[in-house]
């Protein structure tokens, strides 16, 4: 998860470890610039987590002598509880100063026994939300975050059958919990929802997953896509920035036209509602597949054709 929690969760355990560190090697670490960095340390210094700024050639940035919380006792289920209730309680974040959840997600962190401070901080590093989710069984959870954060095939056992695969990435959408990456049975890049996983275990065989992946987008587009009976393709007369502002990201894929306008490709399942849809759209547009849809497209236009002539005939 792309998210200021983790970096900041990040940084705290680097201070933590190490005492001084220079302010170089932090950006370094965290990949991010030396402004980020500052940002950070601020954030921590808003937790009540002093951290101290040493100037001068050999300075960096120190936690104050004694900064140590006894652990917080809390068992795996608790934590995972906790954690995915904080990780997944706001919108996805991808820049910008950490949020309420994002400073709660630090002070939970902070005092999580080390053990179980790394695996959950694995989880909520390896999980995006879209929306509100139920809580995964724990052990399995933590298992495939494991396996994310570091790149290990697990092998799983599925309600289809036991397999093996290269996990990318755990994605919570619409209340549902799902774990996508290469199926090695099926040489593809699928998803599986967790609630149909029996359990998991890692594998030694380490893998890289390909680059500019994003386990989200996936979901999305497999939701959108992979799951209609009819795919579609129709032009709208209007631009790529506009589209996306307009259309939620489960109505289908935009993509500009070298011509002008956007093509939107999406599934339906019911081909005269989504030629209802069609017809609500602000823009003038061009049905180009399947046949069928312009034949429910005429068939609707009729219709409203028949409405206004019995509205008018009223008047």
């Amino acid at each position: 998860m792309s998210r200021p929690a983790t970096r900041v969760l990040s940084l705290l355990e680097i201070l933590q470890d190490r005492g001084l560190v220079p302010a170089d090697e932090l950006a370094r670490r965290l990949d991010v610039d030396a402004r980020a960095v500052r940002r950070y340390v601020t954030a921590l210094r808003e937790m009540d987590i002093p951290v101290e700024s040493v100037r001068g050639r050999y300075g960096g940035y120190r936690l104050a002598y004694g900064v140590r919380l006894p652990p917080l006792m809390l068992g795996d289920e608790e934590a995972v509880a906790v954690a995915v209730a904080l990780a997944t309680a706001g919108e996805r974040e991808k820049t910008g100063e950490p949020s309420p959840t994002d400073r709660a997600l630090v002070k939970l962190n902070r005092i999580l026994p080390a053990s179980l401070r790394q695996r959950v901080t694995a989880l909520i590093a390896a999980t995006s939300a879209t929306t509100g989710p139920l809580t995964p069984e724990p052990h399995l959870a933590l298992t495939l975050a494991e396996a994310v954060h570091s790149r290990r095939t697990v092998r799983i056992e599925h309600t289809r059958g036991a397999r093996d695969v290269d996990p990318y990435g755990l994605v919570v959408h619409a209340r549902a919990w799902y774990l996508v990456g290469h199926d090695h049975l099926r040489d593809a890049v699928r998803m599986f929802r967790l609630d149909r996983i029996g359990g998991a275990a890692e594998l030694s065989r380490q893998f890289t997953p390909p680059s500019g992946f994003d386990p989200v987008a996936h979901v999305l587009h497999t939701l959108t896509l992979g799951a209609w009976t009819h795919r579609t393709e129709v032009w709208l007369d209007t631009d790529l920035e506009t589209a996306r502002n307009h259309l939620p990201a489960t109505f289908g894929d935009l993509y500009s036209c070298a011509d002008g306008g956007v093509i939107l490709i999406s599934g339906a399942e019911d081909l005269p509602a989504m030629a209802r849809i069609l017809t609500g759209l602000p823009w003038r547009f061009t049905v180009r597949n399947p046949p069928t849809l312009v034949t429910a497209l005429a068939e609707h236009v009729t219709a409203l054709a028949q409405a206004v002539a019995r509205s008018q005939s009223a008047l």
